[in-house]
């Protein structure tokens, strides 16, 4: 039996489309024991994204950003964020939105990306789920100074640390985010073994 089998969707409510969309669902859930249950459930849809972490071998350093985001803010972290580059999809392909992304945010044209997972990043209520990358730099990439468009809001500063540092920034809680988390604990595995 798939989960198609196990779902009757009763009644899909817009109650928000301001930036995304924020949706209320009625629908019936059949459990294990063979029994239907009403549930409801909220759903915000912001579209798939994508994340990357460019890495030099030779230099043992990844290249991250740092930004104010609002929802952190509100939610006690009184600081910038340190990221690693992403961006939502926007009807592009993961692989030609990251590239987008990590020229504007940090201003670098890189040759290859190596997609190393997916990930939906907060099912209970959030449908995005993200693509991660992985690409290794070199100095002579950069093509400008990053910082993001202003025109989105974005201003962005572009950080380039030893491996092992942003490593530690996990630990002493300098880093919070969770995709940037899950690619340095992917290059700690695989990369900078």
């Amino acid at each position: 039996m798939s989960v198609s089998d196990r779902i009757r969707v009763k009644d899909v409510r817009l109650l928000s489309d301001n930036h995304y969309t924020l949706r209320t669902t009625t629908f019936e859930w059949r459990r294990d024991n063979g029994g239907w249950q009403t549930q409801h459930r909220e759903t915000y849809d912001r579209g798939n994204g994508a994340a990357l972490l460019p890495y030099s071998l030779t230099q043992r350093t990844v290249v991250l950003v740092r930004q104010f985001r609002y929802p952190a803010y509100v939610n006690g972290y009184d600081d910038l964020l340190i990221e690693a580059a992403a961006g939502l999809l926007d009807d592009a392909s993961p692989e030609a939105r990251i590239r987008a992304e990590a020229e504007e945010e940090t201003g670098y044209r890189l040759r290859e990306v190596k997609k190393v997972f997916e990930a939906f990043m907060s099912p209970g209520a959030v449908t995005e789920k993200l693509y991660f990358f992985v690409a290794e730099y070199e100095p002579e990439m950069r093509i400008g100074a990053g910082g993001g468009l202003a025109s989105e809001g974005e201003e962005i500063e572009v950080l380039e640390l030893p491996f092992d540092t942003a490593l530690a920034m996990i630990g002493d809680g300098r880093i919070v985010d969770a995709k940037t988390i899950m690619l340095l604990q992917y290059a700690a595995l695989h990369i900078f073994r």
